[in-house]
C-alpha cells in the first residue's frame, strides 16, 4: 500500500491530470503526528545543562541583531547554535544545491537520484526564502490572492524549487531511529532520501517530520546520504494562507536530523491545576511512548519506567561559584497507577508542587520539566525536557483571568519579518523584538497570523509575554468571491483546517506564555471553525479560544475580539449585560506611516470601563524588504517594487518600527498609554497608581521635576511607602515638595513631571530605564492675559521702490515686502539672509497614508476634489496702513482659488474662493513683526488639513530650538507622551524618514521656536495675543516634494528650509487606514479662524527665553 501511495504522491500528474498539490484532502503522506519540540537528550544532567545555557539570553543578545546581508550567515550560525548541546540532533542547515524550475513539469527528471550530477546547480542557503536570493519575485498582497481564484487549482506556472544536500549518520547514532524534521517549508513539498520518497507535507508554518531510518546508509559509512526536496510555490494549501504579508517560498526554517532509541518519548503534555489559594499545584504530565515494530506497546510498562521531575531554573543563576543543577530539583512526577483515562490512551504522570512560583508576564517564573524513560535496569533510554510555567488561565464574567487577576492586554500583532531574510529567523533579532516590546511596556503579542518559530515561544516564556497563538488559516481573498463556497463551510477543506489547528496546539501546548489559541484570521466562519474550537476545548480546557471571524462574537470564541472597532462601540458592548465575555481588540490602532492618533482615547475607555481588557496594535514592524536601488544603495521596498502583480503597494508598512526595528515616533505614545504607573492630578491631590497585578513599586525609584515657562525650577527624589499592585498613593498638593516652588513662582505656566525608573537591571533592560513618565500642568496662580510686546523707541527707515517696500533699522535688520504678492521677499539680520520667501497662509499638507485611506471618501480625495491641494493665493490688495518713526503696518488681503476653478472676473473669482484671508504685519523698530491672520474658509469645504502660515528660511538656519511638546514628532491626536519642554534639534533630525513620504516631523503645542545658523543669527517665532500654542514643522523637503515622492530615497531637498507654523493642524488618525477616521475633536472645520504670531530677529547674544518672557504680562 505504501508503495502505491508513494507512486501517487510523487507522480506529478497522472493520466487524468490529478496533481497532489491541488488536492485539499491530501495534505500529508508519511508525516508523523504533531508533537512538542523534541530535544533527544542523552541524560538528565545533559537536559539541565542544555537549559542552563539556553536560558542565558538577555539584553546583550539583542545588540548583535543584524538586518543587512550579514544576516544570511547569521541565520546559518543560529541554526547550528539551536542544535548545540543536543548530541542526537543535527542541523542540516547550510548551503544546499538549488535549481528553480518554472513549474513542476519543468523539474529535471529524477532530480532526486543519488547519481544525479548537481555540480552545475547554484547554491542557496537553507533556511531561506529563495526570492530573497535572486530566484523568482517576492509578492505582497493584503487581501487578493496572487493567482486566479479557482480553488483548489493553482497556476500551471508554479515556480518549483529543487533542493539537494548530503549528510552522514554519525556512528554514535548506531541502532537508533532516524527522523527528518523540517521546521517549516512554504508552501508544499516532497522529500526523498537516496532516491526514495519519504514524505509530503503542506502548511508553511508548522513542522513536518518523517522517519527515514530504513532509507539511510548505515552509520559510519563513507557513503553520503542524499536528501532531495521539491518545494511548490503554490499549492491548494495556499488558499488557506492568504495573510497580509509577503508571499515568499522555500525551506525558511531549519532542517534537522533527530536520532531516537527504538522505544522513545514521542510527546508529552504538561498540565498544572492550582489550589484555590495558589498554595500548591497538582501536576500532571501526559506522555506518549513510540515503540518500534519489535517492541509491543503492552510490554513498554513492564520493561521501561517513565519518570518526570521539575527543576527550579532561577536558582541556577542566583548562586555563585559551582552550579549543582540537580540540586534545583523541586518535585517528582510519578506514573499514575490508577485506571487509564479514556480521553488519553498514553501514560499519565502525577505530582504536586508546594508554594509554586507563578508565571505571569510581570513575573515570568519558570521551571524545567524533564521527562525520562529508563529501562528495567534503571539506565536512561530517552530524555526530553522543556520550560514550563505554573499559571492558571480562566474566565469570569466579562474578564479573562491569569492567576485570578484580570490582566490588561497591552499588546501588538507580530509577523515574522526580517528585511533581508524574509521569514527566516535569527535569535538575536527575536530577542531585539522582545527587548523593545518590554522596554515600551508591551506585555502581549498575537502571532499574526500563523505559528511562529519554536524559539520565539521559549523567549516569550523567559521574557514574560502573554501570547495568542494563531493557526495558519486565512482566506481573506474569498471575501470578494461570493460565487465560491467558502472553505469554512466546505467539507473538502475540513481536514486541512483541522490539521493546522491541531498541529499548532500539539507543538506549542507546553508554553506558559500562551493564554489563548486562535483559530486563524479573516477566514470567514463556518462549521469547520466550530469543529476546531470544539477540538481545542476538549484537548486543552486550560486556555481560552479566540477567533474574530463571523463578527467576533460567535460561539467559537471565548473573547469578544473585534478588529478596528471604534471606542464608542467597544464601550457599548462592554456595558451590554447580555454579553458575559471580555472584549479584547485583536487588532486596533493601525500604525501605517505617520499614524497611531487617537490611541489615548482607546485607553481612556479601557482604563475606565469594566469588560474592556486591552488589545493588540496592528502591527509591530514595517514589512519592508531590502532592495538595491539605482544608486547602488539598499532601501526599503514594498509591494510593486519588484514588478510583482497584483500588489497592495505599501500596505505592508504598518509597523511601530521600521524593518530594522528602529522605533517610529508613535512607539513613544504606545509606551505612554501602556505604562503601568499612572499619575493624575485631581483637584489638589496627585494620585500615583500602580496598575500592575503582581509587581509592587519596590524596584522603582520615583523622581519629580518642575518646569516653569520652559525653565527648570526644581527637582528631587520622591519617597513614599511601597505601592502594592492595583493600589494608589496620594500626595496632597500643599504638602508636596514642589508646593513652595509653585507658591513663590511668577511663571505663566508650570509643569510637574513624575518619572518612575527601574533601580536594577533585568533580562530586557539595564537599571535606570524609565518605566513610566507623566507630566501634569499645575494650577495657574493667576489669570492668563494676552501676550503683548514691550517695544523700544527704535527708529525705522522705510522706502518704497516700485513694487517693493523696504523697512530696516540701521544695519541690524531689514525686510523687503512685495506689494504685488504681499510676501516677504527677504529678511536679513546683520546682513545675513534669514528668510527669502514668505509669509503665506497655508492650508495643505502632504497626505499621510491615513489621509489617503477610503477611496473617494478619503480626506485626500475630498481635498483634491475641492482643489485645496492646488490652491492659488492672489493678493487682492497690499497697502501700508500706518507709518510712524517706530512702526510700519502693512495689510494684505488674499483670495485663495483652486487651480481647477474657471473664471477671471473678480466677482466670479470671489464667489469661487476657497479662502478669504486678511493678514497684517506690524513691524516695530525693535525688529519685532506681529502677524495677525483672519481666515474665512468656504463653508462647503471638507475638514481642512491645516490653518497656518508657511515661509522659506535660508538653508543655513538649521538649528532649531523650541518650547513645546517633544522631543519627538507629535501631532494633536498623538501627543500624550510628548512632554512640554525646551528642546533642540537640527532640521535634518526633525524629519521622520517614513518609507512613503508624507506629512511628518511636526511638533505640537509650541509656544516659541528659534531658527539659527551656527553663528547664532536667525529668527524667533512665537504665539501672540490670545493665540494658543501652535503646531510647528521645519523641513528641507517642501510639502510638494513630500507629496510627489513615493519612496523616502526619492526625496530631493529644496534650496530652502520650509517652515510651517499652524494655528490648527488636523490629527493624523489611526483607528484604521482605509476610512477617514480622525476623531471629530481633531478635525478642522471650514469656519473662520483668527490667530497672531510674533517674529523677531536673533543673534548669538539674544536669549529666546527672555524674548518670550518680554511678552508675558506680569
Amino acid at each position: 500500500m505504501a508503495s502505491l501511495v508513494g507512486q501517487l504522491v510523487f507522480t506529478l500528474e497522472n493520466a487524468n491530470g490529478y496533481k497532489v498539490w491541488e488536492d485539499p484532502a491530501f495534505i500529508k503522506w508519511r508525516k508523523r503526528d504533531p508533537h512538542v519540540t523534541l530535544r533527544c537528550h542523552d541524560s538528565l544532567e545533559g537536559s539541565l545543562r542544555y537549559w542552563y545555557e539556553r536560558n542565558k539570553v538577555d539584553l546583550s543578545v539583542s545588540k548583535s541583531a543584524v538586518w543587512d546581508d550579514n544576516a544570511v550567515q547569521a541565520a546559518l550560525d543560529c541554526a547550528a547554535f539551536w542544535a548545540k548541546g543536543l548530541p542526537f540532533v543535527r542541523s542540516l542547515s547550510g548551503h544546499w544545491k538549488f535549481l528553480l524550475a518554472s513549474c513542476p513539469a519543468s523539474v529535471p527528471k529524477n532530480f532526486y537520484d543519488v547519481a544525479l550530477q548537481d555540480s552545475e546547480w547554484e547554491t542557496l542557503p537553507v533556511p531561506s526564502n529563495w526570492q530573497l536570493h535572486g530566484f523568482d519575485l517576492p509578492i505582497y498582497t493584503n487581501v487578493v490572492y496572487p493567482f486566479p481564484l479557482d480553488p483548489p487549482h493553482v497556476p500551471a506556472d508554479n515556480p518549483t524549487g529543487c533542493y539537494r544536500t548530503y549528510f552522514h549518520i554519525p556512528k554514535e547514532w548506531q541502532g537508533r531511529r532516524i527522523f527528518l524534521h523540517f521546521e517549516a517549508v512554504d508552501s508544499a513539498f516532497c522529500a526523498w532520501i537516496n532516491g526514495v520518497p519519504v514524505g509530503y507535507s503542506q502548511d508553511s508554518r508548522l513542522p513536518a517530520e518523517f522517519e527515514i531510518s530504513d532509507y539511510c546508509y548505515p552509520c559510519g559509512m563513507d557513503k553520503k546520504n542524499v536528501l532531495a526536496v521539491q518545494v511548490f510555490r503554490w499549492s491548494d494549501g495556499s488558499y488557506l494562507e492568504d495573510q497580509d504579508h509577503w508571499w515568499l517560498s522555500g525551506i525558511h526554517r531549519d532542517v534537522l536530523l533527530l536520532a531516537k532509541p527504538q522505544v522513545f518519548i514521542a510527546d508529552y503534555f504538561f498540565k498544572s491545576n492550582l489550589a484555590e489559594d495558589f498554595s500548591y499545584a497538582d501536576i500532571q504530565v501526559e506522555v506518549k511512548i513510540d515503540c518500534s515494530l519489535e517492541t509491543s506497546k503492552d510490554s513498554v510498562l513492564s520493561n521501561f519506567v517513565i519518570e518526570a521531575a521539575l527543576y527550579d531554573t532561577e536558582s541556577w543563576y542566583s548562586s555563585g561559584g559551582h552550579i549543582d543543577l540537580l540540586s534545583s530539583h523541586m518535585a517528582n512526577i510519578k506514573l499514575n497507577s490508577f485506571t487509564p483515562r479514556v480521553d488519553f490512551p498514553g501514560n499519565v504522570l502525577v505530582g504536586k508542587l508546594e508554594m509554586p512560583r507563578l508565571w505571569s508576564a510581570e513575573q515570568p517564573n519558570l521551571y524545567t520539566l524533564v521527562v525520562v524513560l529508563k529501562d528495567a535496569s534503571g539506565l536512561v533510554v530517552d530524555c526530553e525536557s522543556c520550560l514550563v510555567g505554573i499559571r492558571q488561565v480562566s474566565k469570569a464574567p466579562k474578564q479573562l483571568l491569569v492567576n485570578g487577576h484580570p490582566v490588561v492586554i497591552r499588546g501588538v500583532n507580530r509577523h515574522e519579518h526580517h528585511p533581508r531574510l524574509g521569514k527566516t529567523n535569527i535569535e538575536s533579532c527575536m530577542v531585539k523584538d522582545l527587548v523593545l516590546m518590554k522596554q515600551n511596556n508591551i506585555n502581549a503579542v498575537r502571532n499574526s497570523h500563523y505559528p511562529q518559530h519554536p524559539r520565539w515561544y521559549e523567549l516569550c516564556d523567559l521574557f514574560g509575554m502573554y501570547m495568542i497563538d494563531e493557526a495558519n488559516i486565512e482566506t481573506h481573498g474569498f471575501y470578494f468571491s461570493g460565487h465560491l463556497k467558502h472553505p469554512a463551510s466546505e467539507l473538502s477543506w475540513a481536514a486541512a483546517m483541522m490539521d493546522r489547528v491541531t498541529g499548532m496546539v500539539e507543538r506549542d501546548k507546553n508554553h506558559a506564555c500562551i493564554i489563548c489559541w486562535s483559530l486563524g484570521n479573516e477566514a470567514g466562519y463556518g462549521p469547520n471553525h466550530s469543529a476546531s474550537a470544539g477540538w481545542i476545548r476538549e484537548k486543552d480546557p486550560s486556555r481560552l479560544v479566540h477567533y474574530e471571524g463571523g463578527g467576533s462574537r460567535t460561539s467559537s470564541t471565548d473573547i469578544v475580539c473585534p478588529m478596528y472597532m471604534r471606542v464608542w462601540d467597544m464601550v457599548d458592548i462592554a456595558k451590554d449585560p447580555t454579553e458575559t465575555r471580555p472584549l479584547i481588540l485583536c487588532e486596533y490602532s493601525h500604525a501605517m506611516g505617520n499614524s497611531s492618533g487617537n490611541i489615548h482615547k482607546y485607553w481612556e475607555a479601557i482604563d475606565s470601563t469594566f469588560g474592556l481588557q486591552g488589545g493588540f496594535i496592528w502591527d509591530w514592524v514595517d514589512q519592508g524588504l531590502l532592495k538595491e536601488g539605482a544608486d547602488g544603495i539598499k532601501h526599503w521596498a514594498y509591494g510593486g517594487d519588484y514588478g510583482d502583480t497584483p500588489n497592495d503597494l505599501n500596505f505592508c508598512l504598518n509597523g511601530l518600527t521600521w524593518p530594522d526595528r528602529t522605533p517610529h515616533p508613535a512607539l513613544h505614545e504606545v509606551k505612554y498609554v501602556y505604562q503601568p504607573i499612572k499619575v493624575c492630578l485631581v483637584e489638589s491631590t496627585l494620585k500615583i497608581t500602580n496598575t500592575n497585578f503582581y509587581e509592587t513599586t519596590q524596584q522603582l525609584e520615583f523622581s519629580w521635576v518642575v518646569h516653569g515657562d520652559g525653565q527648570k525650577l526644581g527637582s528631587g527624589i520622591l519617597s513614599f511607602p511601597l505601592i502594592k499592585p492595583q493600589t494608589s498613593y496620594d500626595i496632597e498638593f500643599k504638602s508636596s515638595p514642589w508646593y513652595s516652588l509653585w507658591a513663590s513662582s511668577s511663571v505663566e505656566e508650570m509643569f510637574l513631571t513624575i518619572t518612575a525608573k527601574l533601580t536594577h537591571s533585568t533580562r530586557w533592560v539595564e537599571g535606570g530605564h524609565v518605566i513610566s513618565s507623566t507630566q501634569v500642568q499645575l494650577p495657574a496662580k493667576r489669570e492668563i492675559v494676552p501676550h503683548v510686546i514691550k517695544t523700544r523707541d527704535a527708529i525705522i527707515v522705510h522706502e518704497i521702490l516700485g513694487d517693493t517696500i523696504q523697512i530696516s533699522h540701521q544695519n541690524v535688520w531689514d525686510i523687503n515686502f512685495d506689494v504685488r504678492t504681499g510676501a516677504v521677499e527677504s529678511w536679513k539680520v546683520h546682513g545675513v539672509p534669514v528668510m527669502n520667501k514668505g509669509i503665506f497662509p497655508c492650508f495643505w499638507r502632504a497626505p499621510t497614508d491615513n489621509d489617503k485611506g477610503g477611496g473617494e471618501s478619503s480626506y485626500y480625495s475630498r481635498w483634491k476634489a475641492t482643489h485645496i491641494d492646488s490652491l492659488v493665493l492672489t493678493a487682492k490688495n497690499c497697502s501700508i496702513q500706518n507709518i510712524t518713526d517706530h512702526l510700519v503696518k502693512v495689510a494684505v488681503a488674499y483670495i485663495g482659488v483652486g487651480l481647477g476653478k474657471e473664471g477671471s472676473d473678480s466677482e466670479l473669482e470671489k464667489a469661487n474662493a476657497l479662502f478669504e484671508i486678511d493678514m497684517s504685519y506690524t513691524i516695530y523698530g525693535s525688529g519685532d513683526v506681529i502677524i495677525e491672520c483672519n481666515v474665512k474658509p468656504n463653508t462647503s469645504l471638507p475638514p481642512l488639513p491645516r490653518v497656518g502660515v508657511e515661509f522659506q528660511l535660508e538653508k543655513s538656519m538649521d538649528k532649531i530650538k523650541w518650547y513645546g511638546r517633544g522631543p519627538f514628532e507629535c501631532y494633536p491626536d498623538r501627543k500624550a507622551a510628548a512632554h512640554v519642554g525646551v528642546y533642540e534639534q537640527t532640521v535634518g533630525d526633525m524629519h521622520v524618514p517614513y518609507t512613503v513620504p508624507g506629512e511628518c516631523g511636526g511638533r505640537a503645542d509650541v509656544r516659541w521656536v528659534t531658527f539659527q545658523n551656527k553663528e547664532g543669527v536667525g529668527i524667533y517665532a512665537s504665539v501672540y495675543g490670545n493665540s494658543p500654542p501652535m503646531q510647528m514643522n521645519a523641513s528641507y523637503y517642501s510639502t510638494t516634494e513630500l507629496d510627489r515622492a513615493t519612496h523616502y530615497e526619492d526625496l530631493i531637498k529644496g534650496e530652502n528650509i520650509e517652515v510651517h507654523l499652524d494655528h490648527k493642524h488636523m490629527g493624523v488618525g489611526g483607528d484604521d487606514s482605509w476610512t477617514p477616521c480622525v476623531h471629530s475633536e481633531y478635525l478642522i472645520a471650514p469656519e473662520p479662524y483668527s490667530f497672531s504670531i510674533r517674529l523677531c530677529p536673533l543673534t548669538a547674544s539674544t536669549s529666546d527665553h527672555d524674548i518670550y518672557k518680554s511678552q508675558l504680562q506680569n
